[in-house]
């Protein structure tokens, strides 16, 4: 979608569509300069109970020449006390499906105007963006009449266009990073496999300049990657680890970001059920989330240094597949005792976070993995698992989720959770009890991290959604993308 900012004021702006934002208990000037345009329209709207303005609302209003725009859709803000960038990002997004819903395919908004700061600007644009978003690169039947936005005209009467053209394209490149990681996951798992990954990894580096290296099978298994070349036996697709490298900051040391990239997940020889084994294409997110993450912070020229590793592999029941029972030897030496092989994010991640531990001596580790269902049973699909051994670490996650509604949840990681992990024959188990599993996985994934600083975002609940949401069309969210970058923009 193009975005152009222009100083024309909203009642003298000619759109198919203009947008403006309607507290429910409190009228602006721009509520009260519309309604006397159209007679008193909106109060009666108001008073009859069609629109009041709660938050999540939406009402389209054909202008019939009484103004340049040909329409004007309502769209609720709540109450104002309650009005923040969450509010309006969600508004933006409630907006953009709205329009799409009627194919308007051109409009202008002054939706930040309820709130005149520089945030509010943000957040309409990027809410409007996230919101647009569509994945139709499979539907071949009537592919003429598919829709697609053409542009948005923010107005922003006496402000200076430049500096919001800047805040604007900092927002666009934030959104382009999610809209990668969508994009990946939506993508069938017939067509994102670990090589897939892989090229997208390298076509990444070269668009943007970051380093990358992409390790295959041989390489794997003369690290001593057991666990990760384990998770992959049973595909004929062989696994890869793939590792990016973005400096912004000289010889700092860099913030790894680990991500979790199975991109098939049939459960290996502890094979899943059928019902719904088709959404396990998803179980790459936290890979999706680490590439849209480094394609944002490239863009913007985040001061800081980045490492991303993506552990890749199709668990599949083949003949040569891993089996309950089995002892293997990660990469750090720690044995692991297989007693589910449907439990093979931790195994794969473990090998990754144990690499970038030896390899890159990180400031922090940030991992991102569709890892347990037991994480969407305790917390839903309202936020993300967030576990860790530093509590300021964890504090900048809590915050960043807040400021940029991704929200996360801090679950306790005591040791004692760690009892039914321990194996009668290896050091670990790589599955214990069912009670408190994500925090048993976190803790298993805790034993390779040493005392680098370390959290863990279980995103199994958060990484898809099986219903429209304001900025989260159904499908794939690109959770963690633009968490991670205002987490990474704090530092």
């Amino acid at each position: 979608m193009k975005i152009e900012l222009s100083s024309v004021k909203p009642h003298e702006c000619s759109t198919p569509a203009l947008v403006i934002g309607c507290c429910e208990d409190a009228r602006d000037q721009l509520f009260s300069l519309f309604n006397e345009a159209l007679d008193g329209c909106l109060e009666r709207l108001s008073a009859t109970k069609e629109f009041s303005g709660k938050a999540n609302t939406t009402h389209l209003i054909h202008t019939l020449g009484r103004l340049p725009a040909e329409r004007l859709l309502l769209v609720g803000l709540g109450k104002q006390a309650e009005l923040n960038g969450e509010r309006l990002r969600q508004a933006a997004g409630n907006a953009a499906q709205a329009l799409r819903a009627r194919r308007v395919a051109s409009f202008a908004s002054a939706l930040h105007l309820s709130a005149s700061t520089d945030a509010a600007l943000e957040a309409v644009c990027e809410g409007t963006l996230l919101g647009s978003y569509s994945f139709d690169q499979y539907k071949t039947k009537n592919k003429d009449e598919l829709f697609s936005f053409e542009e948005m005209t923010l107005l922003l009467p006496d402000a200076d266009l430049a500096a919001a053209g800047a805040r604007i394209e900092a927002t666009r490149a934030v959104c382009l990073g999610v809209s990668l990681a969508r994009d990946l996951v939506s993508h069938p798992g017939n067509v994102v496999t670990p090589g897939y990954l892989a090229a997208a990894g390298r076509e990444l580096a070269e668009r943007r300049a970051l380093k990358c290296r992409v390790l295959e099978l041989e390489e794997l298994e003369k690290l001593g990657m057991n666990a990760l070349v384990a998770v992959g036996k049973g595909s004929v697709e062989p696994p890869r680890l793939i590792v990016l490298e973005y400096k912004g900051a000289g010889d700092e040391p860099p913030v790894a970001l680990v991500g979790k990239g199975i991109t098939f997940d049939s459960g290996g020889i502890s094979i899943k059920p059928g019902l719904g084994m088709q959404d396990m294409k998803t179980d790459m997110a936290g890979a999706a989330a680490v590439l849209g993450t480094l394609e944002a912070a490239s863009a913007l020229k985040l001061p800081v240094n980045l490492v991303g590793i993506i552990a890749t592999a199709e668990n599949m029941p083949g003949g040569k597949a891993f089996k309950p029972g089995d002892v293997i030897t990660s990469m750090s030496g720690l044995t692991i005792e297989i007693t589910n092989t449907d439990a093979e994010g931790r195994l794969v991640l473990c090998d990754a976070l144990h690499y970038a531990l030896t390899n890159f001596n990180p400031v922090a580790m940030v991992d991102l993995a569709t890892l347990t269902g037991a994480c969407v049973v305790a917390l839903g699909h309202e936020a993300s698992g967030l576990m860790g051994n530093d509590a300021g670490l964890n504090e900048e996650l809590k915050r960043a989720g807040e400021r940029c509604g991704e929200r996360v949840w801090e679950l306790p990681l005591w040791d004692a959770y760690g009892e039914s992990m321990k194996s009668d024959i290896a050091d670990l188990k790589n599955s214990g009890s069912r009670d408190g599993g994500s925090i048993c996985a976190a803790w298993f994934l805790k034993q390779f991290v040493g005392a680098t600083h370390w959290a863990h975002l279980d995103i199994a609940g958060t990484a898809w959604n099986d219903k429209s949401r304001p900025c989260l069309p159904k499908g794939a969210s690109g959770v963690g993308v633009r968490l991670l970058i205002d987490y990474l923009r704090g530092k």
